[in-house]
């Protein structure tokens, strides 16, 4: 049933007249006339956009900023009292969680954080807190950043906002199976949205290292394709705390993975006197390796590179016009590197086989000259034979009385 279909049918039937301001006034008769409603039919989605839209009638704090449907709110008389007040705030938020659709999109991700923000200021039964919490946790990578920072309530919590929410939220998305079914662009966003969170609530000077390193370590670690936004909520927590301990620096240089942060992130993190002498030598580390990957992929390709030959996920994120000119400069660079190490090489051999050729030709000229040598030697020898003075053989000298010479010649 479309839109136009729903209005006429609720015009019809006498009882519930569209988007008018005074025409709900008994929770009631309008849970009585929404049951009439369920019972036609009708999308979840949109009857999902009917209960928001009367909540916000009753609920100024459930309505949008720019939204005017909180216009229709009668102001609190004086004589009414905060507790009174309160008391039906608490009435209106367990009933309208009560009749909301089991569906899972039938109400915004946004929508439902109000509603919970709400539930905990009026102090709402913890039975329906919990089931506010597990609808938002359904959809919570549908949620904005404005929406999710909700203040802490709790006179036990010393934080501005609610970060013990913020991490139950995370903790039920990433366990149930509603994670898997969303996919991993879903994680990713979430990611996203819990690091922008991080670095909001890392000003806080009350905000303890545990809670934020147990936030930032909530999600697993293939959520993040870039570490560049944790690093900057790292970098934030460690400046708006200076009394924090060299131990509790390394403890969260350790939750940043070198690999996945970015070049100017990684020159950023090198001339950081925050950040602990350790993690600068893992980012130069991370730098360098990245740098020869990169020469060898340029050195082994005869064709145009491709950027996914970086190691870089292209459905991750979408470059900017600025990285993009970046990424081609540094394969300019590199390819002239290249080149000029390929020109060295080549002189080189040049000069090795010069080397070996100068080698070749000493040791024939070395050889013919032993050969001439020889020859020349085996000439005299036989020369000297003919002429009777070649080699004799040894005199054999018997023991005894030596014997007499001749003293004549006859």
């Amino acid at each position: 049933m479309q839109n136009q279909e729903l209005t006429e049918f609720i015009t019809l039937s006498g009882k519930l007249k569209p988007f008018k301001n005074d025409c709900i006034s008994d929770m009631d008769y309008f849970i009585t006339t929404l049951s009439e409603i369920k019972g036609k039919k009708v999308r979840p989605d949109l009857i999902g956009s009917i209960i928001t839209h009367y909540a916000s009638k009753w609920l100024p704090d459930l309505a949008v900023d720019d939204d005017d449907g909180g216009d229709a709110q009668p102001p609190v008389t004086t004589s009414e009292s905060i507790a009174v007040s309160l008391t039906k705030k608490r009435f209106i938020i367990e009933s309208l969680v009560g009749i909301l659709p089991p569906e899972k999109d039938s109400i915004p991700c946004n929508f439902l954080l109000r509603l919970l923000r709400v539930a905990n200021m009026v102090r709402v039964d913890p039975s329906c807190v919990s089931e506010l919490e597990t609808r938002v946790s359904w959809q919570l990578h549908q949620a904005s950043l404005k929406e999710l920072m909700i203040p802490s309530f709790s006179h036990t919590c010393t934080t501005l906002l609610d970060v013990e929410l913020v991490l139950r939220l995370v903790k039920k998305f990433v366990s149930m199976e509603e994670a898997a079914k969303a996919g991993a662009a879903a994680v990713m966003k979430l990611a996203k949205l819990v690091d922008c969170y991080l670095a909001e609530t890392a000003v806080d000077s009350s905000l303890g290292l545990h809670e934020f390193a147990a936030l930032a370590s909530a999600l697993p670690s293939h959520a993040r394709s870039t570490d560049d936004r944790l690093y900057r909520a790292v970098d934030t927590y460690i400046k708006a705390h200076p009394g924090l301990s060299k131990q509790g620096r390394k403890k969260l240089c350790s939750l940043i993975d070198c690999n996945k942060l970015s070049q100017e992130a990684c020159i950023h993190a090198a001339q950081n006197e925050r950040i602990p002498v350790r993690a600068v030598i893992q980012v130069l580390l991370s730098e360098q390796s990245k740098l020869v990957s990169q020469i060898e992929w340029s050195g082994s390709l005869s064709g145009a590179p491709s950027p996914s030959g970086f190691g870089l996920d292209l459905s991750a994120r979408c470059f900017s016009k600025r990285e993009t000119n970046i990424q081609q400069m540094e394969i300019k660079r590199l390819k002239e590197d290249v080149l000029r190490l390929q020109s060295q090489c080549m002189a080189m051999e040049r000069q090795i086989e010069k080397l070996v050729e100068k080698k070749r030709s000493r040791g024939l000229y070395f050889s013919w000259k032993k050969i001439a040598i020889s020859t020349f030697k085996s000439n005299k020898f036989e020369g000297q034979s003919e002429a009777g003075f070649g080699p004799k053989s040894p005199v054999k000298i018997s023991r005894g009385r030596t014997p007499n010479r001749r003293k004549s010649l006859s």
